[in-house]
């Protein structure tokens, strides 16, 4: 599966905006999909998840309460809606598929990454 991501963009702290990831080339529904994010200088971190049938979602402690992940199998899209954004929530967000786990090990594709920047 190919994975490409879109939504980043210039918000102001308190906003919201909303990422998608649409997969192509392979059998979406039978993959658990995740979002990940790099701030500059730092490690790639896990951000949140939701399994192949979407009745499961997984999130960071620091984004729960604020993102929502979904999809749509049938448009074979992942969401990932961010309200109430912080500076901090500042990266770039990647999108990526797991035909087991969303664990960074286990990742079978990435996508190529979009840029969130959260002004104060």
């Amino acid at each position: 599966v190919q994975l490409q991501a879109s939504g980043g963009g210039l918000v102001q702290a308190g906003g919201s905006l909303r990422l998608s990831c649409a997969a192509s080339g392979g059998t979406f529904s039978s993959y658990a999909m995740g979002w990940f994010r790099q701030a500059p200088g730092k490690e790639r971190e896990f951000v949140s998840s939701i399994t192949w049938s979407g009745g499961t979602t997984y999130y960071a402690d620091s984004v729960k309460g604020r993102f929502t992940i979904s999809r749509d199998n049938a448009a074979n899209t992942v969401y990932l809606q961010m309200n109430s954004l912080k500076p901090e929530d500042t990266a770039v967000y990647y999108c990526a598929a797991s035909r087991i786990i969303v664990m960074e090990s286990l990742i079978d594709t990435w996508g190529q990454g979009t840029q969130l920047t959260v002004s104060s």
